[in-house]
């Protein structure tokens, strides 16, 4: 059990690091073929593409595992603190930071303190 739950890590890990990288060298490469510099020559598909494995990822993640009302509200919570943080300011690794740090606070106190 063990064993398969460290091979589905590191295959999720590659994937993950492959989904970045690989799109990355094809552009590096194809730049430095054609001795330019500049986007303009970057495909259409490309420029979809990433937003879309984005926008695939945090749908996915929305979803709470166990669907209940006390995940819900935690998963609402910790997205409109993300939210927030966005708007003021206009970064990434913050705004997750506390939002996953909201929703795992919702779920310790929801479970410490149990509404029913």
């Amino acid at each position: 059990m063990i064993n398969t739950l460290w091979l589905a890590i590191i295959a999720i890990a590659l994937g993950t690091y492959l989904m970045r990288a690989l799109p990355l060298v094809w552009m590096t490469r194809k730049l430095d073929k054609n001795k330019s510099n500049t986007t303009e020559e970057m495909p259409i598909w490309l420029t979809v593409l990433g937003p879309a494995m984005i926008a695939a990822m945090f749908g996915t993640s929305l979803i709470p595992s166990s669907q209940s009302i006390t995940t819900w509200l935690a998963t609402a919570l910790g997205a409109l603190v993300t939210a927030g943080i966005w708007y003021w300011k206009r970064s990434l690794g913050l705004p997750v930071l506390i939002g996953v740090m909201i929703y795992g606070i919702s779920i310790y106190f929801a479970r410490l303190y149990p509404i029913y």
